[in-house]
């Protein structure tokens, strides 16, 4: 068995995929915990759909697809953000409309530009062979930039996650913290969607929190477990894509997927138990 696997980690890009899977595991296994916590499942969407925005433009001009997702979620980020700070009910129309508009105006730049577009699939599905070195760099650089948020906010963060009233009335930044929590999730969701593409970044930033929160109460263990979780599926996912020849990112989602609906059912199980 470790033979086996030092032969599948032999080749560089899987090499690559592993230390991608490291780092996006420990983002996003950190931030979706807050958006678990937070209820904000379909507005971190919204911010990933419309990052597709920013690839289309930045192709079309020759520039590098990744800034100018970074760029684009971080401002659609924001635009959401603020919508939802003032009116929740009117923010849900805005994050469609967003999610629809990134998502067109990414289609029709791309549209436009003349040549070969093969490489662009890999920002909506994901692909190992699309993680580079200086994807890597970047990658870390938002591990590290997540966890020095948490680091620094952790208790502002709880208090916004289960009584944003009380935060407000306790003189918390309630409207800066959570702004900058979008926009790291937006930054996240930029950097992972080389593993498994914007269109299913949203259920690794979201199930392996959810699978945590069957199981612990406490905040940091759930994040400290979702981190586990995260690089546990993309590992397998990893593997079983180069035994099959299959995308990464779909295996990935599904057996995570698959670990929630068994960890539900026995919780599920567990509390029928003991009722």
């Amino acid at each position: 068995m470790i033979n086996h696997l030092s032969t599948i980690f032999s080749y560089e890009f899987m090499r690559n995929a592993l230390i991608a899977s490291f780092w996006i595991s420990l983002a996003t296994g950190v931030i979706g915990t807050l958006v678990v916590l937070n209820r904000i499942v379909s507005l971190s969407g919204g911010i990933a759909h419309a990052a597709y925005g920013g690839v289309g433009i930045a192709y079309y001009f020759g520039q590098d697809p990744m800034i100018g997702a970074l760029l684009f979620s971080t401002v659609a980020a924001l635009i959401m953000g603020m919508a939802q700070r003032k009116s929740k009910s009117g923010a849900d129309t805005l994050i469609g409309v967003m999610w629809s508009i990134g998502m067109a105006v990414g289609i029709i730049f791309i549209s436009l530009t003349p040549g070969y577009k093969a490489n662009l699939m890999s920002y909506l599905f994901g692909s190992i062979l699309a993680v580079s070195s200086g994807d890597l760099h970047l990658m870390a650089l938002i591990a590290f930039l997540v966890l020095a948020f948490v680091f620094f906010t952790y208790r502002s963060l709880i208090a916004i996650s289960y009584d944003e009233t009380f935060s407000t009335v306790t003189n918390v930044p309630v409207n800066l913290v959570y702004l900058t929590m979008l926009v790291l999730i937006g930054l996240t969701v930029v950097v992972a969607m080389r593993m498994v593409g914007l269109i299913l970044v949203i259920a690794l930033l979201s199930i392996p929190p959810a699978i945590s929160l069957n199981h612990f109460k406490d905040v940091r263990t759930i994040m400290f477990s979702s981190v586990l979780l995260s690089f546990f599926f993309c590992f397998l996912g990893l593997v079983i894509s180069f035994q099959t020849n299959i995308q990464s990112g779909p295996v990935i989602i599904l057996l995570a997927s698959a670990a929630f609906l068994v960890s539900s059912l026995v919780r599920r199980l567990h509390l029928t138990k003991n009722s």
